[in-house]
């Protein structure tokens, strides 16, 4: 049986849905459906308010076996647009009498002539039939009325209904046509059915403007071609076709199986803060788009937060006043997914129909390509950093980043090889001192890994001094075919070593643009460095700049290491002064004058650690007083000082002291001899000379690998003693240098570290060179600063050794905690498996005295020599020193007068078959002999005597 559309619905338009329409049915026939004619409405009116108004009237059937009424009464009928299901007798108002004359009356619109007469006689009917053959035969008449009487969004709303009947047809036909999404799975197609979305909607999109819109979406993209900004850009532009009240992007992460809430500014970076970290789990249950991202099935919705399959319904519903909803999954090509995207309109607002999902998908079309190209070039870029970065490790021939020394050996060993040069050497920027310095030079034989050579004797020239430092100086390629005809060539090395040098090729180093080494090779093995060997060499460079400056950079966060090492070590052990001690000297006034203080004499051994530190403030107060400095503030730097020097037999508080006291004395008798900034750094620098000191040398350090000795490579522990007077002055009210200037604190504290690193012996030889030499060729000068910085190194040693210029007593309690001291080192390297020197060696006591002849005239005496020749009023150093030089000479000389006489003895026990236990053997077992051994072995001795 047919079905035609009754008008009870209320819709203008026909289509493909049955359920939507009302059938009326005639006898046992059914009438087809007769095609739509509108009436006159006033422009501006949508088909929405016809609607509204034709719901309101009385509705009937044109029937097909009705008749049209008399013709006299349709004379009386002004001109009208007949609508399907209007009754002519219910708006009579605007139709006019049709003109008579054979054949059908005019039906005009908007008052024309636009149809061919028709026969309405009182035999003759109105059918659709008729009305649909004219159009048919007059498709101009069709198309002006459509265009003049039917709004954009009803023509819409008719093409995407006839694609969606169309499209029923196919399926139902078994044919390749788009496949329908919606909330409930379709049924299985079969397989060769391929997807094609429609574009319908695209073509006759509400925006007229699509073009503009796609070169802003484009526009933006290859600015930010990235998965998220092109979602983010699409999701925009879909959200204005559907006319959408906005929209909620969820990203999906497929390793964790989450959605992710993104949000992004106008300037499109994205936005974090409140409301954008949101995320869930993808999966049924929980909320829309979960629900969406795990089925895959698009969802339109009234009330989101109604439904059973999505109890939590949108996210953001209550805040965004959602009421309508369309939630579709972004999938990409190869089936990931790759977003959730939410549409919604607020209270109010219309739902959305199949036709918005149509657009969407239309879009997604675009869009599947654009994230498809957006990956590509994602992948593209990542491709291309790890080709650059793989490319950099293979032409970097440098692997082994541990070791300085084995870098430069391998750049220099490859840089031979490649020119074919004999001999090579590699030196370094010392952009600091502006000099060129290398520990490996002249590389001449195979280079083994395994056993690489020895590094040499650092050497180091001014930077525009002999080929290589003119290298350095202006960064250009020197290529000298003859060196000897070169007048920058220096043949001093050759006289030395022997070596012929013929051709020379020296090339800068770069790196960022700065000259970092100069790489020099010597003597090509056939003819002269040629254009081929400097362009090849100039490749090569650029990977020897990258390794050195990798190399360095790794040396930099191994140092850092060691010193983070070193300061857990520190913090550990030490702390700032104690508040209680802090208030008891506050509160006590500095004396006018402490007796026997600036004698060279005095004795610090039996004052107690607090009374140090009151002598120590009165002597910094007495040399400098209180004017630019803060009592409370020189209190707790003192104390600080105190806590600082660990609690080892000889290089403790007490030694600190007593080299303060000791530099305090010779200012105070030579007040003219330093100036006031250099009697501060002076004092200081004696005062903390020895700070955190652990009882064991540089050479102990070096050789157990300390951290200390990873740091500083040269006087150690002397850089560590520095360092840790600057942490001491950079803590929260120890600063006693606060009032100086910036320019009189940047000099104290290089004066400070100057004289702390002079107190390493190492240093002292050199310096007493250099400072003799001056001396003796009457070319000191007071006012020279190098030669000022000479004499405050000799002072701050002679301070350092001030043990040895005192009273006999004070020399024997003080070399008995030095031993003490050496002992326990001796005892550390022989738990480490080492022989320590005779010295250190606890079971070689007997020892002692020659040590100290040997220290005191070998050290002691030349210093106090050299000091009394400068500042004469040191006299008093000089005369005790010598004096504790006669006294261990007379020990020295009694005991070898005794091991000789013990020596004889044992000759004679050897004669008679007796052997005696040796010193060693006396010291570990005398304790545990008997008497009646000790009995015999005293006859024995008795006897032989007789």
């Amino acid at each position: 049986m047919g079905l035609v559309c009754s008008g009870r619905c209320g819709l203008d338009t026909v289509g493909p849905e049955p359920d939507a329409h009302t059938p009326t049915r005639h006898s046992n026939k059914t009438t087809a459906p007769l095609q739509t004619l509108r009436r006159e409405v006033p422009t501006g009116h949508s088909d929405r308010c016809v609607r509204r108004e034709c719901q309101n009237r009385h509705e009937f059937n044109i029937q097909q076996t009705d008749r049209i009424q008399e013709t006299d009464d349709l004379k009386e009928m002004p001109t009208r647009s007949l609508l399907v299901g209007e009754s002519p007798a219910e708006d009579t108002d605007g139709l006019h009498n049709p003109p008579s004359g054979a054949g059908a009356p005019t039906l005009t619109l908007n008052g024309r002539p636009t149809m061919n007469q028709l026969d309405l006689s009182s035999t003759q009917e109105v059918t659709g039939e008729m009305v649909g053959q004219y159009l048919k035969t007059h498709p101009e008449f069709l198309e002006a009325w459509l265009m003049e009487q039917v709004e954009l969004e009803t023509l819409e709303r008719w093409m995407i209904r006839r694609t969606q009947r169309d499209k029923q047809k196919s399926l139902e036909n078994g044919t390749n046509v788009p496949m329908p999404t919606s909330a409930v799975p379709l049924k299985k197609v079969p397989s060769k059915i391929i997807r094609k979305t429609s574009l319908s909607r695209w073509k006759f999109c509400v925006h007229a403007d699509k073009r503009k819109m796609l070169q802003e979406l484009t526009t933006s993209l290859h600015v930010r071609p990235n998965k998220a900004h092109v979602l983010w850009e699409l999701a925009h532009c879909i959200s204005s076709a559907v006319n959408a009240d906005g929209y909620n992007l969820y990203l999906a992460d497929n390793t964790t199986d989450t959605l992710h809430h993104y949000l992004e500014t106008k300037e499109g970076v994205e936005l974090r803060g409140p409301g954008s970290s949101w995320s869930c789990e993808m999966g049924v249950g929980s909320w829309l788009c979960a629900w969406v991202a795990s089925t895959r099935h698009a969802v339109r919705i009234t009330g989101p937060s109604n439904d059973p399959r999505f109890p939590k319904g949108c996210p953001f519903l209550e805040e965004q006043e959602v009421e309508q909803a369309l939630t579709m999954a972004v999938v990409q090509s190869n089936g990931e997914l790759a977003a959730v995207l939410e549409l919604y309109r607020r209270k109010g607002g219309d739902k959305f129909h199949e036709e918005d999902e149509e657009i969407v998908n239309s879009y997604l079309v675009w869009g599947g390509i654009a994230l498809h190209y957006a990956d590509l070039y994602h992948n593209m870029v990542k491709q291309r950093k790890l080709n650059e970065f793989i490319l950099s490790v293979v032409k970097s021939i440098f692997q082994d980043m541990v070791s300085m020394d084995t870098l430069i050996m391998k750049v220099m060993n490859f840089a031979q090889k490649l020119v074919n040069a004999d001999r090579a050497s590699l030196f370094l920027v010392d952009a600091k001192n502006r000099q060129l310095y290398a520990r490996i030079f002249d590389m001449g034989s195979e280079f083994d890994e395994d056993n690489p050579p020895q590094a040499f004797k650092e050497i180091r020239f001014p930077i525009g001094t002999g080929i290589a430092g003119i290298v350095a100086l202006n960064g250009q390629v020197l290529n000298i075919p003859d060196a000897y005809a070169d007048p920058r060539f220096n043949r001093t090395v050759d006289q030395l070593t022997g070596y012929v040098t013929k051709s020379i090729l020296c090339m800068p180093i770069f790196i960022r643009g700065n000259v970092i080494g100069v790489m020099q090779m010597v003597n090509k093995a056939y003819g002269v460095f040629s254009k081929e060997d400097e362009e090849s060499f100039e490749m090569f460079a650029i990977y020897c700049g990258l390794a050195l400056h990798h190399a360095k950079l790794y040396d930099k966060i191994r140092r850092s290491e060691q010193k983070y090492k070193v300061a857990l070590e520190m913090m550990s052990y030490h702390s700032s002064c104690v508040e209680e001690e802090l208030d008891r000297l506050s509160r006590e006034e500095v004396p006018p004058q402490l007796p026997e203080v600036d004698n060279y004499y005095f004795c610090p051994l039996y004052l107690e650690d607090m009374d140090k530190v009151r002598h120590a403030i009165y002597m910094f107060v007495d040399l400098f007083g209180l004017s630019r400095f803060d009592k409370e503030c020189l209190i707790r730097f003192t104390l600080t000082v105190k806590k600082n020097y660990r609690r080892v037999p000889y290089h403790n508080w007490t030694h600190g002291f007593s080299v303060a006291n000791s530099m305090y004395t010779i200012i105070k008798h030579a007040p003219k001899t330093f100036r006031p900034l250099e009697c501060l750094a002076l004092y200081i620098g004696s005062l903390c000379h020895d700070l955190d000191h652990r009882g064991k040398n540089n050479k102990f350090m070096l050789e157990t690998e300390s951290p200390l000795a990873a740091i500083y490579t040269t006087s150690t522990l002397e850089h560590h003693h520095f360092n840790q007077t600057v942490t001491i002055l950079q803590q929260e009210g120890h600063n006693i240098f606060g009032k100086l200037t910036s320019n009189e604190y940047k000099q104290v504290l290089s004066n400070i570290k100057h004289c702390i690193l002079a107190t390493d012996l190492a240093l002292f030889f050199p310096n007493k060179a250099r400072l003799t030499k001056l001396v003796e060729d009457d070319f000191f000068d007071w006012e020279n600063p190098d030669h000022r910085l000479l004499i405050e190194a000799i002072a701050m040693t002679a301070c350092d050794l001030c043990a040895s210029a005192k009273p006999w007593d004070v020399q024997v309690e003080t070399v008995k905690v030095i031993f003490e001291e050496f002992y326990e080192q001796g005892d550390a390297e022989k738990a480490a498996g080492k022989n320590p020197i005779p010295m250190m060696d606890r079971t070689k006591t007997d020892e002692q005295a020659e040590s100290q002849v040997g220290f005191l005239s070998g050290i002691c005496i030349p210093c106090y020599e050299l000091l009394h020749k400068l500042i004469p009023d040191t006299e008093p150093l000089l005369t005790g020193c010598k004096n504790n030089l006669q006294t261990w000479k007379q020990i020295a000389a009694e005991k070898k007068k005794v091991d000789n006489e013990k020596r004889d003895e044992d000759g004679k026990e050897s004669v008679t078959g007796i052997e005696e236990a040796s010193g060693e053997e006396k010291g570990e077992e005398i304790e545990e002999i008997d008497d009646d051994c000790t009995n015999a072995k005293a006859d024995i001795e008795n006897g032989n005597n007789t």
